[in-house]
C-alpha cells in the first residue's frame, strides 16, 4: 500500500473524528439529529444518545423514574431524546391525560400477543367488538352468573389452600393464589371452561406461557430494538423458552377450547360464555369469525379481567397488612352488610355490595397507589396542542404515568403518598369519583373499560369472603415491589401467614 493510501485512510479517519466530535458538540444533550424542542421542558440526556442510558439503568424500575423526573424538574410534561426511538413526551397533567385518552392509537409491539383483539382493533372492528361484548356485561348476568362463578372459585381456594394452609400454619404465596383465583374465573367466563388452576400444586403450564409472554411484551413495548435483541438472547441461549413458544403454548390452548366449543354448539349445546357469543355472532364483513379472531378476542378480554383484578388484589391486601386500622373498619361494614345466608345468594349478595362504600374506596385507593396500568402510551396521529400548551407533532409518542400520578403532591394533596381510602367518600357518606384524567385507573373516553364493574364486583366479592374468613399478616423478610411488564405484577411474589378470624 503507498504513502498516498496511508495518507488518505488517515484524513478521512480524522475527518469521521471530527464530524462526530462536531455532532457532540451541537447534540451535547440529546440523541443526534433530533432537534431541541421548544415550549416543552427537556430532560438532559447524554451527547449523541441522548436518554437512553437512563432508561436502560431504569428499565426494572421505569415507574418510579417517571416520578424521580417529575420531581427533579418540577415539571409536569417533559420530553425525552431517545436514540433510535421516537420522541418521548411524559405528562402526569391530568388535563393531558384525559385529552391523551381520545386517541385510538397503540403501539405496535403489542401485535403479537395481542392480535386484533379488542385493545388493538380500531375503527368498525373495534366497535363491532365492544358492542358484541357489552351483551354479556348486563345487570342479570353481573348479579347472577357472574358473581356465583366468583364464589364457586372463592370456595375451592378456601377448602384446597387457605383452610389447609391454617391447619398445617404454611405460608402461602397470596400473589400466585390471587393469579390462580382470577385466572380460574375469567377463563370460566371466557372461554366455558374449568383451568382449575387452584387445584394444581406449581404453575398451570397455560398460565405460565401467558404470565411470560406478557413480560416479553412489555419490553417491547419499551425496547425500541426487540428484534435483535430478542434473537441475541436466542443465540447466546438457544434452550431457553422464548416469546414464540410461549405464544404457541397460548395459541393451542386458545384454538383447542375453540375447536372443542364448535362441536358443541353444532350438536344443540348451550353455553353463556363470552367465546360462544362471539362465535354466534359475525365479523365486520358478515363472515362467522376464524379461530384467530375468536382468540384474539377472548384472549384480551382474559388478559384485561385476569392480571389487573389479581394484582390489584394483591397490593390491596399488601396495603390492609400495613393498615390495621383500615381493616378493622373494612371488617366493621363487612360484618354490617354480610352474613352467612347472602353469601348463598348472589342477587341479594350483589344488591349489598352497592352499599358498600368503605368497601369500594379501599378498592380505588388502592389502584390510586398500584394501578393495574402503571404506564401507557399513544402516537399522535397529527400535530396537536395539549391543554397546558404543550405542542405535539405527528408521530410523536405521549406516555402518562398512572404510577407516578398517584404519588404527586400536587395533584392528590399532602398526603399522595399515604393510604388513605377516606379520601374517596365526601362529606355526605358518599362516594367521591375524580376524573378520568386524575385517575385513569380505566382508562378514559371511547375506550373507557368495558369490564370495570366486572373487575369491581370480582375484587370485592373476593375481599368481602376473605377478610369475613381470614385474618392474613405479611411473612417477614421480604422485599415486595413491582415487576415490570404490562401491568404491575409483584416481582418476588407476597409470602403471607394465614388466620381463622
Amino acid at each position: 500500500m503507498s504513502s498516498t493510501s496511508f495518507l488518505t485512510a488517515g484524513t478521512v479517519g480524522k475527518a469521521a473524528l471530527a464530524t462526530i466530535v462536531g455532532l457532540a458538540a451541537y447534540y451535547n444533550d440529546r440523541a443526534v439529529f433530533d432537534e431541541n424542542r421548544k415550549g416543552i421542558a427537556n430532560e438532559p440526556g447524554y451527547p449523541l444518545i441522548g436518554n437512553l442510558p437512563m432508561l436502560i439503568q431504569a428499565k426494572d424500575s421505569i415507574h418510579d423514574l417517571m416520578l424521580e423526573v417529575y420531581h427533579q424538574r418540577q415539571q409536569m410534561t417533559i420530553t425525552f431524546s431517545i436514540l433510535g426511538v421516537p420522541r418521548q413526551i411524559l405528562t402526569l397533567d391530568p388535563q393531558n391525560v384525559e385529552h391523551i385518552l381520545k386517541s385510538p392509537e397503540f403501539h405496535s409491539s403489542l401485535n403479537d400477543l395481542f392480535g386484533n383483539g379488542i385493545f388493538n382493533a380500531n375503527g368498525e372492528e373495534w366497535k363491532f367488538q365492544r358492542k358484541t361484548a357489552s351483551i354479556i356485561f348486563n345487570v342479570k348476568n353481573f348479579r347472577d352468573q357472574f358473581t356465583d362463578v366468583f364464589l364457586d372459585e372463592l370456595r375451592v381456594m378456601k377448602s384446597d389452600i387457605l383452610d389447609k394452609a391454617v391447619a398445617e400454619n404454611q405460608v402461602i404465596d397470596f400473589h400466585d393464589l390471587m393469579f390462580k383465583f382470577t385466572l380460574d374465573s375469567f377463563i370460566l367466563l371466557g372461554f366455558g371452561v374449568h383451568l382449575n388452576s387452584l387445584k394444581t400444586e406449581g404453575k398451570v403450564p397455560f398460565a405460565e406461557s401467558f404470565d411470560a409472554a406478557q413480560r416479553a411484551t412489555f419490553q417491547r413495548f419499551i425496547n425500541p430494538v426487540w428484534p435483535v435483541t430478542e434473537k441475541l438472547q436466542k443465540l447466546v441461549n438457544p434452550w431457553t423458552k422464548d416469546m414464540n413458544y410461549h405464544l404457541k403454548v397460548v395459541d393451542e390452548y386458545a384454538r383447542g377450547v375453540t375447536e372443542k366449543r364448535r362441536k358443541e354448539l353444532a350438536e344443540g349445546q348451550v353455553h353463556k360464555d363470552l367465546l360462544s357469543r362471539f362465535m354466534e355472532a359475525s365479523n365486520i364483513h358478515g363472515e362467522p369469525l376464524s379461530n384467530t379472531e375468536l382468540r384474539d378476542i377472548v384472549l384480551n378480554f382474559v388478559i384485561a379481567g385476569r392480571d389487573t383484578t389479581a394484582q390489584a388484589l394483591s397490593w390491596c391486601f399488601y396495603l390492609l397488612s400495613q393498615h390495621p386500622r383500615v381493616q378493622e373498619k373494612l371488617l366493621k361494614e363487612i360484618n354490617d352488610f354480610v352474613t352467612d345466608d347472602l353469601l348463598e345468594d348472589s342477587a341479594r349478595l350483589y344488591e349489598s355490595i352497592k352499599e358498600m362504600k368503605y368497601t369500594h374506596a379501599i378498592f380505588y385507593e388502592v389502584l390510586r397507589l398500584y394501578p393495574s396500568v402503571p404506564l401507557n402510551q399513544k402516537y399522535a396521529l397529527k400535530d396537536d396542542v395539549l391543554p397546558d400548551g404543550t405542542p405535539i407533532r405527528k408521530g410523536d409518542y405521549v406516555i402518562w404515568c398512572p404510577y407516578a400520578q398517584g404519588r404527586v403532591e400536587a395533584i392528590w394533596g399532602a398526603d399522595a403518598k399515604q393510604f388513605v381510602p377516606e379520601r374517596w367518600i365526601n362529606e355526605n357518606g358518599e362516594l367521591r369519583r375524580e376524573s378520568q384524567g386524575k385517575w385513569p385507573a380505566f382508562n378514559a373516553g371511547p375506550r373507557v373499560c368495558l369490564g370495570q364493574n366486572l373487575a369491581t364486583l370480582e375484587a370485592i366479592v373476593a375481599i368481602i369472603f376473605l377478610v369475613r374468613e381470614y385474618k392474613f399478616s405479611l411473612a417477614p423478610g421480604q422485599n415486595i415491589t413491582y415487576d415490570v411488564s404490562l401491568t404491575l405484577p409483584m416481582k418476588y411474589g407476597m409470602k403471607m401467614h394465614v388466620e381463622r378470624r
